[in-house]
């Protein structure tokens, strides 16, 4: 029988557990966590086939740097003497152009609508977390932005998702029991959402079920390699042998490659989020306040409030405030029933989404080690994206033809 190790408890790690476990093989996940709060605890919950424009894209330099000098913007990028950053914004440049766009909107559709196909497969099993397929509002409160969104939704539409275009009346209509500040929006009617919490539950409690073993507190210290495979894991438990290894550690996946003479170019997006629960009114519908890139999500009788992307390093652990009063302001501007306050900082959870420079995940065998795949750089999509991810490093370990073509995800 084989055996597969897994270094990664986070979403991409337990599905990749999970389609391997259904084929029979015997799988072991180690994290140097004690994998409880990991990047996909404080996620939106959203499935978003909606998003089929990679992060790098024409005029998101421009906007960056703009949003640079703005405390409260969404986006910032921590200046660093660092190597990997310089060579991580050269490549990102490189990216950010129309060809590049063209060329991966079909390939992240495909892998989008087929994690969206998985899902409701695991929803139809047991439902204990929540899945609903209410869509998701793309919301507008200038005529600028809204051109922008009606662009890439004409676009989404011609790609096969379904589109509705609201106009302000429309958006009342649609959210009755809130009143909503906007002046359109885009309803990409093909989303979903979910509890991640409950889901990560759900899933360790089927591994669990189907026997795999998950070591927690694990730190790797070192791989030994031998003729081109490594042959065992060392770590602060004792050591590993296994035939197949799996790198699905998020941003700390260019550390563990590190080891093995493989590259990673991906820097990790640290996001914040917080719960507010007992709102006499609120949204029914997952959203995203386009102006502030804000997300919102109902999930049961909580909402979730997320935003920012803070391109850093993983030691960075403070919670910028200011970036934080971004997120609240915008939550008021668009909902002013709402009045949500600033939440107390040990109420805001924080994580580091794994970015690459192509804004694409990395789902691949490696070339330089023969028994590893590596599947991380999923950025803000790892919930999304992950039983998809999960199940293609199951076939490429099983040596299966991938149930779509993967060969847009890979490493630079």
């Amino acid at each position: 029988m084989k055996s597969v190790i897994i270094i990664g408890g986070g979403i991409i790690g337990l599905c990749s557990a999970y389609y391997l476990a259904k084929e029979g093989v015997t799988v072991t996940i180690i994290d140097k966590s004690d994998m409880a709060d990991g990047c996909s605890y404080g996620n939106a919950g959203m499935i978003v086939p909606s998003h089929i424009i990679p992060m790098a894209q024409p005029g998101v330099i421009h906007q960056g740097i703009k949003w640079m000098f703005n405390a409260k913007s969404p986006f910032y990028i921590k200046p660093a003497l660092s190597l990997d950053l310089l060579s991580w914004l050269i490549q990102f440049y490189k990216n950010s152009n129309q060809d590049h766009v063209n060329k991966s909107m079909v390939p992240l559709r495909n892998l989008s609508f087929f994690s969206k196909e998985l899902y409701r497969e695991f929803a139809q099993s047991a439902n204990e977390f929540g899945y609903q397929e209410k869509g998701l509002l793309m919301l507008y409160n200038s005529e600028k932005m809204g051109e922008e969104e009606l662009k890439t939704g004409k676009v989404a539409e011609e790609l096969g998702i379904e589109v509705d275009f609201l106009n302000q009346q429309e958006v009342k209509e649609l959210e009755k029991n809130i009143a909503v500040n906007a002046l359109g929006a885009v309803h990409y009617k093909s989303d979903a959402h979910l509890s991640p919490n409950h889901f990560i539950a759900f899933l360790k409690s089927e591994l669990n079920r189907m026997g795999v073993k998950l070591i927690s507190n694990c730190s790797l210290v070192d791989f030994k390699v031998s003729e081109g495979k490594i042959a065992e894991l060392l770590t602060n438990q004792g050591n590993f042998k296994a035939d197949e290894f799996v790198i699905a550690a998020g941003s700390w996946s260019v550390e563990v490659a590190k080891k093995l003479g493989v590259k990673l170019h991906i820097l990790p997006g640290k996001g914040y989020s917080f719960n507010v629960e007992n709102l006499i009114v609120k949204p029914t519908i997952p959203t995203i306040l386009c102006e502030g890139k804000v997300a919102v999500t109902p999930i049961g009788e909580t909402v979730r409030f997320g935003g920012t992307m803070e391109i850093t390093n993983n030691n960075d652990t403070k919670i910028n405030i200011k970036r934080l009063q971004g997120i609240v302001e915008k939550v008021n501007q668009f909902y002013p029933d709402i009045k949500v306050n600033l939440p107390e900082k040990e109420k805001v959870w924080h994580g580091f989404r794994p970015c690459t420079p192509t804004g694409l995940p990395i789902i691949e065998k490696s070339k330089r080690i023969k028994n590893l795949t590596i599947a991380t750089g999923h950025a803000m999509m790892g919930l999304s994206l992950a039983p998809a991810s999960g199940k293609l490093v199951s076939e490429l370990l099983m040596g299966k033809k991938t149930s779509i073509d993967i060969t847009e995800f890979r490493s630079c």
